[in-house]
């Protein structure tokens, strides 16, 4: 019998920087100008991960990561609506 070797996908949450499993943070995607919550990790675009942690958010609203990673000007309605998103799929 051979043993399941597969490796598990490790990504970089942009709150607190700690990378963890793929499973355990949620990505918002960008995807021809549009942002969504990508709870399935599987949607087009380009991704930020971020943990579903109260903290990490703050964090990423902080530093303003997410308009950093995704290189795009995110109004203060649209972040919040996100990060709400967020605070639901983490529960």
């Amino acid at each position: 019998m051979k043993k399941n070797n597969r490796t598990v996908p490790m990504r970089r949450c942009a709150g607190c920087m700690e990378s963890k499993p793929k499973k355990e943070l949620i990505r918002i995607a960008l995807y021809e100008g549009k942002l969504t919550v990508d709870p399935t990790g599987r949607a087009k675009g380009r991704g930020v991960y971020l943990c579903p942690d109260e903290n990490c958010l703050t964090l990423a609203r902080k530093k303003r990561a997410l308009q950093r990673s995704l290189s795009v000007r995110i109004e203060k309605e649209e972040l919040d609506r996100l990060m709400e998103e967020v605070r639901r799929y983490g529960q």
